[in-house]
């Protein structure tokens, strides 16, 4: 029989269709054709530096110059910003409807130079990298007192919103706190107010103690399948040791981050023929690094399943893959040493 499960953080209900029971195999495959390692029209190849605006950071050999090739991870403001840094908010009414300017900042992390190359695929090293140049950006931008909030996130494939194939993530600050990270506050400060603990610690001390929806873990995160899960294979990765704010990452967690990123994303890749998929970073907003009630974590979910009218109309989700059956697909999978150069997924 299907299971309505309720988001304990949102309060939202989503339904498990556990009678579908969707397995790997039964998602179409991707059709995706495997990149060259350089194309000469991507605007994020070794070469074609002059293709982005100028960056804004990058690691790179020493004595090569900015907008140069040498460089292993750059940022470059978005060339089509959704929000421009210029300017004032000059926030003003229109009769009963709000409105301001679309100030902001929308910024590209190309991850390596390599075309070809994925998130899955890069050394724990150059995740971590990543990671570094991620939290750079966000300690800069959240000193800009017009900048409330800054999201990291990754589009991979069409379906997921990519519209170019190097591999690459993406950073928007915005002049308010989204509705999304504003319900997981509310939720998580409601929690707390009842029970005197966070929300996100008891969720990590139930998942290590079930055990049902464990993906991997390593010393300093947890990777699993939330109880609620609103996607198939919707997968979460939480620091084990409660902390608000991205921003707060120690040099250690940061390398366990990678390591348990690297592997998640690896663990998905394989088992569900690279798929299309969105992840979000959630931290606390900009002026609240030390916010007790919030736990950041990243959110990975697949585009395995079309939102439908019933999804629309109701904003609750049908999962037809139950949270337990996806964790069990995922811990089946072999994940290859970072020295393999050729892995196969095992589960089906």
């Amino acid at each position: 029989m299907p299971q309505l499960r309720k988001n304990p953080i949102t309060r939202e209900w989503v339904i498990i269709a556990t009678e579908r029971g969707k397995r790997p195999k039964d998602f179409p495959t991707s059709t995706r054709v495997e990149p060259p390692a350089h194309s000469p029209t991507c605007p994020f190849c070794s070469g074609n530096e002059g293709l982005t605006p100028p960056e804004v950071l990058a690691f790179r050999d020493a004595g090569t110059a900015p907008n140069t090739p040498g460089w292993w991870v750059r940022v470059v403001p978005n060339k089509y910003p959704a929000l421009a840094i210029e300017g004032a908010l000059n926030k003003a009414p229109r009769g009963m409807y709000d409105s301001m300017n679309g100030v902001g900042a929308h910024e590209v992390i190309i991850e390596t130079p390599q075309h070809g190359h994925s998130i899955a695929n890069l050394s724990v090293k150059g995740v971590e990298d990543v990671l570094w140049a991620c939290r750079s950006r966000y300690l800069d931008l959240k000193q800009d007192p017009r900048l409330k909030y800054v999201l990291i996130f990754r589009n991979h494939g069409a379906v997921a919103g990519a519209s170019l194939e190097h591999p690459h993530s993406q950073l928007i600050a915005t002049p308010m706190v989204p509705k999304t990270v504003m319900e997981e506050l509310e939720g998580a400060e409601r929690y707390e107010q009842y029970h005197d603990r966070c929300i996100y610690c008891d969720m990590v001390r139930e998942e290590l103690e079930s055990g049902d929806r464990m993906v991997t873990e390593n010393a300093d995160f947890l990777a699993f399948e939330p109880f609620a899960s609103q996607y198939p294979f919707e997968t979460w990765i939480m620091p084990k040791e409660h902390s608000g704010s991205f921003a707060n990452v120690t040099d250690q967690q940061q390398r366990s981050f990678a390591a348990i990123l690297k592997e998640t994303m690896l663990r998905i890749q394989l088992c569900l023929s690279d798929p299309p998929y969105n992840y979000m970073l959630h931290t606390a907003p900009c002026a609240q690094d030390d916010d007790h009630r919030f736990h950041w974590h990243l959110e990975i979910a697949p585009r395995l399943a079309i939102t439908a009218g019933f999804e629309m109309g109701t904003g609750i989700y049908i999962n037809v893959t139950p949270p337990e059956l996806a964790a069990e697909c995922l811990r089946e999978v072999t994940v290859p040493t970072e020295e393999s150069v050729e892995a196969e997924p095992t589960c089906a």
